[in-house]
């Protein structure tokens, strides 16, 4: 037998982890000298020792690797195992994610445009009752149009708007080719009103899951905002678009006369893929 020093020199295993493993119950020594209190380990004991190491350095914590000691003679070993391998490569995933954005960042400095690196987070959007008008126009620059006709038409009808941010535009064919963009501008409203002229009372869509990104700055960043929000789709395989795209101005040019001072809010209805499982014993 060996005393814990020499067994530890023999397993290259620190005596402060086979001590710790004797406490967790892993791996109890062979015998404790009743009159040193030093514990005492054998040969037959190493292959235990060994099967412990390899699970922790396959990042099995102690409760974990009692439970696939546990049942290391049976098959049920190699569902641990699996799980385990879902794990660190769940792991990898984030951690890889997490490399890419810093490259992004790392870029971003080098190229001094770090304040346009956008972030997406999710939210569950309630239906609103909104005034609007919805037409196709050439581009987006005719948006402007449309905005100073609906104020103008809730200046004259006097309808009441809910307070706060309260404007909203909707892009119904962001995906569809063809001549003209599908823009729909509104403002949320407190109460219904009568419809006019292409002007309507609507409850909006819910939404469940809503990516968000918050764009500052000048308008023209808004069209960054959604290459990131492309790639952030790409990164989470999980999602897919589900709806029209939506933007909120919360500082713009009806509140504040530098555009550096902006800030926009862009939304995309998403949704999550359905992923099909072959069903067993089917070729």
């Amino acid at each position: 037998m060996f005393r814990i020093g020499g067994f530890s020199k023999l397993t290259r295993v620190s005596v402060r982890m086979l001590r710790y493993y004797d406490e967790a119950g892993l791996l109890k020594p062979a015998a404790i000298d009743r009159f040193t209190g030093y514990r005492m380990y054998t040969t037959d004991q190493i292959p235990a020792l060994q099967k412990i190491c390899l699970l922790r350095d396959m990042d099995f914590n102690v409760t974990e690797i009692r439970e696939v000691l546990e049942c290391w003679e049976s098959g049920d070993v190699i569902g641990y195992l699996e799980d385990k391998k879902r794990q660190l490569s769940d792991t990898i995933r984030l951690e890889q994610q997490r490399i890419r954005k810093i490259e992004t960042a790392m870029r971003d400095f080098m190229e001094n445009t770090i304040e346009t690196h956008y972030n997406v987070t999710m939210k569950s959007v309630p239906s609103h009752l909104i005034l609007s008008l919805r037409e196709t126009v050439a581009d987006h620059f005719c948006e402007g149009n449309l905005w100073e006709r609906l104020y103008a038409f809730v200046e004259e009808e006097q309808a009441e708007l809910a307070p706060g941010v309260n404007n909203l535009a909707i892009y119904h064919n962001e995906e569809q080719a063809g001549d003209g963009v599908d823009i729909e501008v509104g403002v949320m409203a407190e109460k219904r009103g009568q419809d006019k002229g292409g002007f309507c009372y609507r409850e909006t869509e819910p939404v469940e899951e809503m990516a968000c990104i918050m764009v500052y700055g000048p308008y023209k960043n808004i069209g960054t905002s959604y290459h990131a929000f492309a790639c952030w789709l790409e990164e989470h395989g999980q999602y897919e678009m589900a709806g029209p795209s939506r933007q909120i101005c919360h500082i713009g040019a009806y509140n504040e006369s530098d555009s550096r001072n902006f800030l926009t809010e862009v939304q995309t209805p998403v949704q999550r893929v359905l992923t099909l499982t072959p069903c067993e014993g089917l070729d």
